[in-house]
C-alpha cells in the first residue's frame, strides 16, 4: 500500500469509526419511536433540512458519481444525466408529495398492495427489493475502485468491503441512521468539491480544457452521449416520479408535507453543484489521463498525478460519502420492501416489530446480493442504475398511477403489468446482449418494458371488467383539457411513427415513440373509460 491508499483507508476508516459511534444515538432515536415508523420513516418527525441532507445524499450524490464516471468518456454531455435527475426531484416536490403524505405510504409496493391485496404485495416487493442493490452497487463501485487503484486489495474484495460497511449502519437505526449519516455526509462534499477545484487549477485548468477540446471536439458536444441514452435518462427520471421509493420515504419522514416539500426543493437547488463538478472534474482526468477504460479508475489515476495523498484522501473520503449516501438509502428502502411487504404478504400477522426484525435480516441478503453484482460487472458503474430503473419502473409504473386514478384496475391486471413490465424488459436487454449503449433493434429496454407495462395493466384490467365499463364523454373541464392534448399526441406521435420510421430507427427514437404512444392512450383510458355506476368493481376484489 502506498501513501495515497493510506491517507485514503486511514480517513475512511476514521470516518466509519465516528458514524458508527453517531449510529448509536440513531439506534436510540428508532427505539424510542413507537412501532415502526420511526424504523421505516423516523416516526414522520424530520425537519426541512433532514429531508435536504438526505435527499442531496440520495440523488445528488448518484447523480456525481455517475456524471462523473460519463464525463470522463463522453465529456458534456453527461451532465444530462444530472439534470434529468433534478428535474425529476423537481416534480415530485410540487406536484407528489402532499397527496402520498395524506396517504400515510412507506413504500410503494406497500401502495400497491394495499389497492391489489396480498399477491401484488408480495410480487411488487420482491422486485423493488431485487433492483435497489443495482443502484447502491452503481456508487459503491466508485469508492471500491479507488481502494483497488491505491492499495493492495483486489476489486472484488473492495467491493464486499465497501457493501458491508454500509449494512453496519443500517442495522443500527433505520431512517435515523441515513439522517445521521447524511448530514455527516454533506461536509465530506464539500471537502470534495473544494479538493477537486484545487486539482483543476493545478492541471488541467482552462488552458487544458482547451487543448481537450481542440484534441477531442466530440467531448464539449451536448449530445456526445447519444440522443436516445439522453432522452432515456430522462425518460426513466420522469416516470421514477411515481416510484421514486427511497425518495418518498425520506421526504415522508417530515412532520408536514409542507416542510417535506421545502426540503425537496433545498435539494434541487443544491444539486446543481454536483453536476457540475461532476462534469469538471470528469473532464480533468480526461485530459490529464486520457485513453482509460473505465472512468473510475482514471479519476484516482489522475488526482495522484497532481495532488498530495492526503488531499486525495479527502478527494475519495466524498466518493464514500456518495456512496454511502446513495447507497445506504437504496438498501434499506429495498430491505423495507422485503421485510415488510415481501414478509407481510406472506404472514399478514406479522407484527410492526417482527417486520422490524425481517428488514433488518433482508439488509444482509441485499448486501450479498450488491456484493454479487459488483462482480457480475464492475467496469460501469452508471449502467447498474439504468438497468434497475428499467426492471423496476418497467414493473410498478402502471399499477401505482392506477391504484390513485382508475377504479376499474384489478388484482390480476397489476399482476400482469408487474410480471410483464419485469419479464419483458430484462429479455430485451438479454437480446441486446446487455450492452450498455446498442440495443435489440435500437430500442432501450426501459420503453419496452413500460409499454408493456401499461398495455398488459390497461387491458386485462378492462377485460376482467367486461360489461362493468362504459366510455364517459362528459368530463370536467381540466380531464377534457389533459385528454384533448393527450389525443393530439397520440395521432401526431403515430403520424411521426408512419412517415418518418427510418429517421425514428436511425435515431434510436423508435423505442421512445411507441412508449409515448402507448401512455397517450393510458392516459385516454384513465380519463374517459369509467364503471358503470350499478356495477362498480373495487380494485381491491378479484373479477371473476
Amino acid at each position: 500500500m502506498n501513501s495515497f491508499g493510506a491517507w485514503i483507508v486511514g480517513l475512511w476508516l476514521t470516518y466509519t469509526a465516528v458514524l458508527i459511534v453517531l449510529s448509536r444515538y440513531a439506534k436510540k432515536k428508532a427505539e424510542s419511536g413507537a412501532g415502526g415508523d420511526s424504523f421505516w420513516v423516523g416516526g414522520r418527525s424530520f425537519k426541512p433540512w433532514m429531508v435536504f441532507v438526505c435527499i442531496t445524499g440520495l440523488f445528488s450524490g448518484s447523480s456525481f458519481i455517475s456524471v462523473l464516471e460519463l464525463s470522463y468518456k463522453v465529456g458534456i454531455s453527461a451532465a444530462w444525466y444530472g439534470v434529468a435527475e433534478m428535474v425529476h426531484v423537481l416534480i415530485i416536490a410540487l406536484l407528489l408529495i402532499v397527496n402520498l403524505r395524506r396517504l400515510k405510504m412507506v413504500t410503494v409496493s406497500g401502495l400497491i398492495g394495499d389497492k391489489f391485496g396480498r399477491l401484488a404485495l408480495g410480487v411488487s416487493g420482491a422486485i423493488t427489493a431485487f433492483t435497489f442493490p443495482m443502484w447502491s452497487v452503481a456508487t459503491a463501485l466508485a469508492f471500491a475502485s479507488a481502494l483497488h487503484v491505491f492499495t493492495s486489495l483486489t476489486l472484488p474484495f473492495s467491493i464486499a468491503i465497501t457493501s458491508i460497511t454500509l449494512l453496519i449502519f443500517l442495522q443500527s437505526g433505520g431512517m435515523w441512521s441515513i439522517v445521521v449519516t447524511q448530514t455527516a455526509n454533506s461536509f465530506a462534499f464539500a471537502a470534495m468539491f473544494i479538493v477537486g477545484c484545487i486539482a483543476f487549477f493545478i492541471e488541467p485548468g482552462f488552458d487544458g480544457l482547451a487543448l481537450l477540446a481542440t484534441a477531442k471536439p466530440a467531448m464539449f458536444s451536448p449530445t456526445n452521449a447519444g440522443l436516445q441514452v439522453i432522452i432515456a435518462w430522462f425518460a426513466t427520471f420522469l416516470i421514477n416520479v411515481f416510484v421514486a421509493q427511497a425518495a418518498f420515504q425520506m421526504a415522508l419522514s417530515c412532520r408536514t408535507p409542507e416542510e417535506g416539500r421545502k426540503g425537496l426543493l433545498m435539494a434541487f437547488g443544491a444539486n446543481i453543484f454536483f453536476v457540475v463538478f461532476g462534469v469538471l472534474f470528469g473532464l480533468s482526468a480526461a485530459a490529464v489521463v486520457p485513453g482509460g477504460a473505465r472512468g473510475m479508475i482514471a479519476i484516482p489515476q489522475y488526482l495522484a498525478q497532481v495532488l498530495p495523498a492526503p488531499l486525495v484522501g479527502v478527494f475519495f473520503l466524498g466518493i464514500w460519502a456518495a456512496a454511502l449516501g446513495w447507497g445506504a438509502p437504496c438498501q434499506f428502502s429495498g430491505a423495507t420492501s422485503l421485510g415488510r411487504d415481501v414478509m407481510g404478504a406472506i404472514n399478514p400477522s406479522l407484527s410492526d416489530e417482527r417486520k422490524v426484525k425481517y428488514t433488518k435480516y433482508a439488509l444482509v441478503a441485499l448486501t450479498l446480493e450488491m456484493i454479487l453484482l459488483g462482480l457480475m460487472r464492475s467496469e460501469n458503474a452508471s449502467w447498474w442504475n439504468v438497468l434497475a430503473w428499467t426492471l423496476r419502473n418497467g414493473s410498478t409504473f402502471a399499477p401505482v398511477v392506477v391504484a390513485l386514478a382508475w377504479p376499474l384496475a384489478t388484482r390480476r391486471g397489476a399482476i400482469a403489468a408487474l410480471l410483464g413490465g419485469f419479464i419483458s424488459g430484462l429479455s430485451w436487454y438479454a437480446l441486446g446482449g446487455w450492452d450498455p449503449v446498442k440495443f435489440f433493434f435500437n430500442i432501450h429496454p426501459v420503453f419496452i418494458g413500460m409499454t408493456f407495462n401499461i398495455l398488459l395493466m390497461v387491458v386485462v384490467s378492462m377485460v376482467d371488467n367486461a360489461g362493468q365499463w362504459k366510455i364517459k364523454f362528459d368530463q370536467s373541464s381540466g380531464r377534457k383539457t389533459l385528454g384533448l392534448v393527450s389525443t393530439a399526441a397520440m395521432i401526431l406521435l403515430g403520424f411521426t411513427a408512419l412517415t418518418q420510421f427510418s429517421w425514428l430507427f436511425q435515431k434510436g427514437l423508435i423505442g421512445l415513440n411507441l412508449f409515448l404512444i402507448v401512455a397517450a392512450i393510458y392516459v385516454n383510458v384513465i380519463i374517459y373509460v369509467v364503471p358503470k355506476k350499478s356495477e362498480v368493481t373495487s380494485t381491491g376484489k378479484e373479477v371473476a
